[in-house]
């Protein structure tokens, strides 16, 4: 298997996906609908639908019920981005390599695009509803979409990562670990865990999965720590330093960078061992390929 060329035509995939459900540009609200389109099709490593589809056809799924989601998922990790961006969040330039919303549209219409695409993200996964009428997975997906996004999942941990920032060399591990548990684990469980409930996985298997995806993010959230005091504008698309300027802890400052690095792996490794007790019974070599990219991603 060539894993580059593999991840490329699922990318592609995934981009077709998003242009089925992404909104026409005209009317009153084409403003609007043009900053959410530049937003989605800003490019970027689409993990969140990948690792949902992965796990999908993981479990056996076939049907497209899983586009809906896929597309839906992808609003809710964009719209969080447009306003991670503004001026009273990071306040950063540049994101995917290129100026990030509220510099090319303006402060305004920057949080109506993220409060569109919020809305959008909803209407686009209760289209699965009449897409299979008598799937009752559809509801416990959608159950799982709003909860893992919500004020238990990823508000819930952006909440606690501005109240944060205040506090300075007071923050604890265990805070940090809960804010990126939240913040960035919780949409990567809800994608994976989705993926199984759409494909009619059994509970024990949801539940492997959750933490098969907790793992997966929390190693994702330390090397984006790593790689923003690493890397470089050119390599990781955004502008790097930015949690220094904006005097925030994280795990590397804790941890040093080669516990850090450290960590990633062991948890990664962790998280690859409890996807290959599903092998006998289930396999799917691209997504552990995929997972084991992120212990080594530039970007």
């Amino acid at each position: 298997m060539n894993f580059k060329e593999e991840k490329e035509k699922r990318i592609t995939e995934i981009e077709e996906v998003l242009h089925t459900y992404l909104p026409e540009e005209k009317g009153y609200a084409k403003t609007v609908i043009s900053a959410m389109n530049y937003s989605v099709l800003a490019g970027g490593k689409r993990l969140r639908p990948m690792l949902m589809k992965e796990t999908y056809e993981l479990f056996g799924g076939k049907s497209k019920i899983i586009e809906p989601f896929m597309a839906a998922q992808e609003m809710i990790h964009t719209y969080s981005l447009v306003h991670d961006d503004l001026p009273a969040m990071d306040n950063d330039e540049y994101r995917r390599g290129r100026k990030t919303t509220h510099v090319v549209y303006g402060e305004c219409m920057a949080i109506l695009a993220g409060d569109a695409l919020l809305n959008l993200a909803f209407e686009t996964a209760a289209k699965a509803f009449a897409m299979e009428p008598e799937n009752v997975n559809i509801g416990k997906a959608f159950a799982v979409l709003a909860g893992k996004s919500g004020i238990y999942g990823m508000i819930g941990g952006q909440t606690a990562d501005i109240e944060a920032e205040d506090m300075q060399d007071k923050v604890t591990r265990e805070q940090l670990i809960y804010i990126h548990e939240h913040k960035t684990a919780a949409l990567i469980q809800s994608s994976m865990m989705i993926g199984a409930i759409l494909a009619g996985a059994s509970t024990e298997q949801i539940t492997k999965m959750e933490k098969t995806a907790y793992n997966v993010g929390i190693a994702f959230q330390i090397q984006d720590d790593i790689l923003d005091i690493t890397s470089s504008l050119e390599v990781l698309g955004k502008a790097t330093g930015s949690d220094a300027k904006n005097h925030k802890t994280t795990y590397v400052t804790l941890e040093g960078v080669e516990k850090s690095k450290a960590d990633v792996a062991a948890l990664s490794q962790e998280a690859i061992s409890l996807l290959d007790s599903f092998q006998g019974q289930f396999q799917n070599d691209f997504l552990e390929a995929l997972l084991q990219e992120l212990i080594t991603r530039k970007n």
